[in-house]
């Protein structure tokens, strides 16, 4: 099990920065496409995370690049645990957009999402969904050289949840390990 979590987090920081370069990209032609400028609100929340006084040139594309790849790593566990495809990638959306949400209001640098303007939201949203998928992509994708993952093996056992369907027997030590 240890696998699941050491492995999984080391291949989902990799995740997290492929899924935020394709965010980043996806961000930069959408800005081309619709005049919209770079939020500087990713800057601010990390001024106030920090203290700072005010926000660097390097702050926004620190904070915009260090929490896509952190969160990667819950989605490397993710993937390695068995949590793959489309439905996963779709779950980890949510824990990145909860993510902001929570750095964002508790810091009173942003408000709650359905306050915001539609476009902005829907924006925001598309974005967010992309690096989901981009990351979740790549994260199942390395997890996959290890096989099913345990959460995968046992619903290879019986489909769905089941209370009379065990947990999987625990894996064996290799001697001396």
């Amino acid at each position: 099990m240890n696998g699941v979590f050491s492995r999984g987090a080391l291949y989902g920081l990799l995740a997290g920065a492929a899924g935020t370069l394709v965010m980043t990209l996806g961000e930069r032609l959408e800005q081309r496409f619709t005049g919209r400028p770079d939020s500087q609100v990713p800057a601010r929340t990390l001024e106030r995370l920090t203290g700072r006084p005010e926000p660097s040139r390097g702050t926004g594309p620190a904070m915009h690049v260090g929490q896509g790849v952190l969160l990667g790593a819950v989605r490397g566990v993710m993937s390695c645990a068995g949590l793959r495809g489309p439905w996963a990638s779709a779950m980890f959306g949510v824990v990145r957009l909860t993510s902001d949400q929570i750095l964002e209001n508790a810091t009173g640098v942003g408000a709650p999402p359905w306050t915001w303007p539609r476009r902005e939201l829907a924006v925001d949203l598309a974005h967010k969904a992309v690096y989901a998928f981009a990351t979740g992509l790549v994260s199942d994708l390395l997890a996959a050289r290890h096989g099913p993952g345990p959460g995968l093996r046992h619903a290879e056992l019986l489909p769905g949840r089941h209370e009379d369907v065990g947990p999987l027997p625990r894996p064996r030590r290799a001697p001396g390990g």
